[in-house]
C-alpha cells in the first residue's frame, strides 16, 4: 500500500440545517449559538439567552431565509463543499471525506467513513475551509475535531492546515476569482468579511495587549497576529489588491452579519447604503472569508445587501462567488495534501 493511501483528507466548513424546516433550523442554531467559542458568555447566560430568547425568535426568519437559497440537492454550503470534495478526489490520491463543524456529516461520521475505506490508515489531514484565524470559527472547528479525536481514540495521526490568508497559492486563486469582474465598468470593490466582537480579538491575542490595544496594532509585527483575524483579513486584502493592482481608492473593507454591540467596524449593511451618497454608484462585493457560498452570500449580501444598495441609490451591484470548485482553489487544496504527503510540513499548524 502506498504512503499515499495511508493518508485521508477531510474538508471541514462550518454547516447547516439539514432542512428549512423551522425545527431543523431552530436544532442547528442552538447547537452553532451555544458554542462557548462563538457566544463566550457563561454557560447557564448562554443557555438563558440562545434557547429562550435568539433561537425561537431567529430561527422562523432563518427558515425562510434558507428557502430563498436551498436546491434541489440541498443547503448551498453543503452542497458546494461536497463538489470540492469530488474535484480534489480527482487530483490526489488520498480519499477525502467532508465535515461540518455544526449539523451534518459530522466529523466522527468523516474520521468513521475514511477508517472504513482503509483500515490501515495512519495519518488524517484536516482542512478547515476558514482562510483567517477567529476562535468562532477556523479556532472551535480544530478544537472540535481534536475533541472527538481523544473521545474516540483513534490511533492514526491527526494534522490541521494552518490559516492561509497569506498563502502564496490561495491569493493567487482569490485573486484570479476576482479578476475577470474588474473587466465590468464599476466604482469600488468591497471586501465585505464576516464581523466578530472585538472581544474575541483580545481573548485571541497571546500577549494579551497588542490587539485593539496599541494604535495601529495590526501593521506592528507581533506574533499576535497568527491568530489576529482582523490582521489576517487586512493582510489578504492588501495581497489581493496588490496582485490585481487596484488603486487604494478603488477598495475599502467592511464586516457582516453582526449581531450587536462591540462587534469589528465598518458594518457592511450601513456601507452599503452610506456608498451611494458618496456617489459610488457601481459597486462589486466579495465576501472572502468564505471560501463556499452560503446563507451569508447568497441570501445576506447578493439578495439583502443589493436591495439595499439600490434603494440607496446604487446603479449596479455584483456579488464576486465564493471560491468554491474554482480549479485553482482546488488546485491549491491538493498541492497542500501532495507536499504534506511528501513530508513537507510548512501548511500545518503550529500554534
Amino acid at each position: 500500500m502506498s504512503e499515499q493511501k495511508k493518508h485521508g483528507v477531510i474538508l471541514m466548513n462550518l454547516g447547516s440545517p439539514d432542512s428549512t424546516e423551522v425545527k431543523d433550523v431552530q436544532k442547528y442554531l442552538s447547537q452553532f449559538l451555544m458554542d462557548g467559542r462563538v457566544i463566550d458568555y457563561p454557560f447557564l447566560f448562554r443557555k438563558i439567552l440562545v434557547d429562550g430568547i435568539i433561537v425561537p425568535s431567529r430561527a422562523p426568519k432563518s427558515a425562510e431565509a434558507y428557502k430563498t437559497i436551498w436546491t434541489k440537492e440541498g443547503s448551498p454550503l453543503v452542497v458546494f463543499t461536497r463538489q470540492l470534495q469530488q474535484a480534489l478526489e480527482t487530483q490526489i490520491e488520498e480519499p477525502v471525506e467532508i465535515a461540518m463543524r455544526y449539523g451534518n456529516p459530522t466529523i466522527e461520521s468523516a474520521f468513521n467513513n475514511l477508517l472504513k475505506k482503509n483500515s490501515d490508515l495512519q495519518e488524517v489531514i484536516a482542512v478547515p475551509l476558514y482562510p483567517h484565524y477567529a476562535m468562532s470559527s477556523y479556532e472551535t472547528a480544530v478544537e472540535y475535531a481534536r475533541e472527538i479525536y481523544r473521545k474516540n481514540g483513534y490511533s492514526f495521526k491527526l494534522d490541521f492546515i494552518k490559516p492561509y490568508y497569506n498563502e502564496e497559492n490561495y491569493i493567487h486563486a482569490l485573486s484570479e476569482n476576482i479578476r475577470p469582474f474588474l473587466q465590468h465598468d464599476y466604482d469600488h470593490l468591497l471586501f465585505s468579511y464576516h464581523g466578530i466582537p472585538g472581544r474575541h480579538i483580545r481573548k485571541s491575542d497571546p500577549t494579551g495587549n497588542h490587539c485593539l490595544k496599541l494604535s495601529g496594532c495590526c501593521d506592528i509585527s507581533s506574533v499576535a497576529h497568527q491568530t489576529c483575524y482582523r490582521h489576517q483579513v487586512f493582510e489578504t486584502t492588501r495581497l489581493v489588491t496588490q496582485k490585481l493592482n487596484i488603486p487604494k481608492n478603488k477598495f475599502s473593507i467592511s464586516f457582516q452579519s453582526r449581531l450587536g454591540k462591540g462587534w469589528l467596524e465598518p458594518f457592511t449593511d450601513i456601507r452599503l447604503e452610506e456608498m451611494p451618497k458618496e456617489g459610488i454608484k457601481k459597486l462589486l462585493i466579495i465576501c472572502p472569508a468564505f471560501v463556499s457560498d452560503c446563507l451569508e452570500t447568497l441570501e445576506e449580501i447578493a439578495m439583502r445587501g443589493k436591495e439595499s444598495f439600490i434603494k440607496a441609490g446604487g446603479e449596479s451591484y455584483e456579488m464576486i462567488p465564493c471560491l468554491n470548485t474554482n480549479p485553482l482553489w482546488v488546485k491549491t487544496i491538493a498541492h497542500w495534501i501532495k507536499d504534506y504527503s511528501h513530508g513537507e510540513k510548512k501548511m500545518l499548524l503550529s500554534l
